[in-house]
């Protein structure tokens, strides 16, 4: 998808599902470290993924994974603005989303050509990434995150999952727009995997149609290979969590979820493709085929 038409779907009352794809620059991503750390190999991999069926890829520097460090902004800047300017230079049919909490590394990636942010903070890390974002009038993703990657998963705590992050997220939405930036660029993610426990996730994936009525973006899921799809299904492996990821994927776009954030883009196109045209059928005009059809009625019997 190409920028101005992503712009024009954010905009758009009805918006049919898209696959953001991931591309981590990082040497220790949780499950494809150090796979695409080349900037030549990340490049190749994103014209793999816009082949796979991608709208959207998102181009990350640093880790985000349970108990990660922070990644100095000028490394982040040297991983990933390469990368970013290579892809553009392409000229594929894709939109650009700068992953970083950091507005530092934000600008120098809206420089090398990125066309959002996405900020798994919510904007809170930094206090100039909403003011950036404002001024340089690009989409931001606003994600809930409880603590920082460092500490999220020592212990989270909730009285109602869906109710907290919620509201977490509609005060974001309006900190957003408080700073400048049009509430229509801006996408809200519940934050999957961080800062919430199992049971945590499978509540907010539950209530994923309470979180569709009570916010008023398009909604971002990302659950793909997180840890507790294989807690769930039995598979301590990243890297083999497909199927469960695939169940997670279709129950969010049933129900709701307007981007689904994947690192196995060409199965999870194709699991979207199908629940678009599930969700999109309207009622066929033509005749009921023969085979459908009532037996007719027998002698003087009237059909029942």
């Amino acid at each position: 998808m190409i920028p101005s038409a992503f712009r024009t779907w954010l905009r758009s009352a009805a918006r049919p599902p898209l696959v953001m794809g991931v591309l981590n620059v990082t040497p220790d991503s949780f499950s494809d470290g150090s796979q695409f750390f080349a900037a030549d190999a990340a490049i190749s991999h994103a014209e793999q993924l816009v082949s796979d069926g991608a709208s959207l890829l998102d181009v990350g520097g640093e880790s985000t994974r349970p108990g990660s460090q922070p990644i100095p902004p000028e490394e982040q800047v040297r991983r990933i603005a390469p990368v970013i300017s290579g892809i553009r230079s392409r000229n594929l049919p894709i939109t650009l989303s700068a992953d970083t909490t950091s507005s530092r590394v934000a600008a120098a990636a809206l420089d090398a050509g990125a066309d959002l942010v996405n900020d798994i903070s919510g904007g809170r890390f930094d206090p100039a990434m909403l003011p950036l974002v404002a001024s340089r009038r690009v989409p931001i993703i606003l994600m809930h995150i409880q603590g920082t990657p460092a500490t999220m998963q020592l212990k989270p705590t909730y009285n109602d999952v869906t109710a907290e992050v919620a509201q977490s997220l509609l005060d974001r939405l309006a900190a957003a727009t408080q700073a400048g930036i049009d509430a229509n660029d801006v996408l809200l993610d519940p934050g999957i995997g961080f800062g919430k426990t199992v049971t945590h996730n499978l509540q907010l994936l539950h209530d994923i149609p309470r979180l569709a009525r009570t916010l008023p973006r398009p909604l971002v899921l990302g659950t793909s290979r997180k840890g507790f799809v294989g807690v769930i299904a039995g598979e301590p492996d990243p890297g083999r969590r497909l199927f469960g990821t695939a169940a997670t994927v279709a129950w969010c776009v049933a129900n709701g979820a307007a981007v689904v954030r994947v690192h196995d883009v060409n199965p999870m196109a194709r699991v979207v493709r199908m629940l678009r045209a599930v969700m999109e059928v309207t009622r066929d005009p033509q005749p009921a085929p023969p085979w459908a059809a009532p037996p007719p009625a027998r002698g003087g019997e009237k059909p029942t």
